[in-house]
């Protein structure tokens, strides 16, 4: 945001010790943190005025380059406008410091956006853990459409996106049981033609550093000079996370505990169903069909997204 966007931190030790700020003349109060990450901070916060709650991504950036990519979330967040992701409410960037040495400014880009009450799925997988109980298979398929209609919109964008950190953990349920796709600090351009070793090298790096290792796709874990990475790496991340869905785990999580190689595990696609489950066929078959090591002969999202629909069309009518 540029400086015509006038943006006011305040440090409001009188109002109950609480920390407010204005942006495009909003004020709004931190309540309280919601959460913290690798690259930033979650804030509950509260609009003075209507008494809404948000939630607030704070990014703390070094320089330049740390700025550009979080404004790069900042973009897409409004160039994709979809009921299935989350929306931008109001952003700023703002100074909060300089580097003692090069002088040069430490900055927060913050990023206001709704507040979902009912959490994540990644919270629910592991309320239904801690209960001993599974996901409705109708539950599933309801939650998994609305995460596939979020990713035809970023993939059918131009150019398309891809998200490139799906996971449970990054979809949340809004009130109507909806899933809402979010934090798209790791999106980016989908397709890549990588030409050179060097090309090569900071892809695997940028994907080790912000594609979440449960869920990354093996042309990311292993890039090779000389291929295209496309908006596919989603679909496999998008199967992991049916199967986390369904056995409240990722498919390589006993991997994970066990100290294998999980690169190894993902190459091989070391995929075990449990056997004892009570979903149908259709749950295994848009994991495997979503599952494949060889990303070329993966399916798009809208052949994901036509099965799904189906399958939920179906569950309806058994209810």
């Amino acid at each position: 945001m540029n400086i015509g966007n006038i943006v006011t931190l305040l440090r409001m030790g009188c109002i109950c010790g609480k920390e407010s700020f204005t942006i495009n003349n909003r004020r709004f109060y931190i309540r309280s943190r919601l959460g913290e990450g690798g690259f930033s901070v979650v804030d509950l916060l509260e609009d003075s005025r209507t008494h809404t709650l948000y939630a607030m991504k704070r990014i703390t950036c070094h320089g330049e380059t740390d700025e550009r990519i979080a404004m790069n979330e900042v973009k897409i967040m409004n160039s994709l406008k979809h009921r299935n992701i989350v929306p931008l409410e109001e952003h700023c960037t703002i100074t909060v410091g300089h580097h003692v040495q090069s002088h040069d400014s430490i900055t927060e880009v913050l990023i206001v956006m709704p507040f979902y009450r009912r959490g994540s799925v990644q919270e629910k997988i592991d309320a239904l853990t801690k209960k001993s109980e599974k996901m409705k298979e109708e539950d599933l398929w309801s939650i998994f459409l609305g995460i596939c209609k979020a990713l035809k919109a970023m993939h059918d964008y131009s150019p398309p996106f891809a998200h490139r950190d799906i996971k449970p953990g990054n979809i949340m349920i809004n009130d109507l049981g909806e899933a809402i796709l979010m934090d798209l600090g790791s999106a980016t351009k989908a397709r890549v033609e990588v030409k050179t070793r060097s090309e090569a090298t900071a892809l695997q790096d940028e994907a080790a550093e912000r594609s979440s290792m449960l869920f990354r796709p093996p042309e990311l874990f292993t890039v090779e000079t000389g291929t295209n990475i496309d908006e596919r790496t989603d679909i496999w991340s998008l199967g992991c996370t049916l199967y986390a869905m369904a056995f409240l785990e990722s498919p390589f999580e006993r991997a994970y505990q066990r100290g294998d190689s999980i690169a190894l595990a993902v190459m091989s696609q070391n995929i075990k169903i449990p056997t004892n489950h009570s979903y149908t066929s259709s749950v295994e078959d848009v994991i495997q069909e979503c599952m494949v090591v060889n990303a070329m002969e993966r399916p798009f999202i809208d052949q994901i997204l036509n099965k799904v629909q189906i399958l939920c069309n179906k569950s309806s009518d058994n209810v």
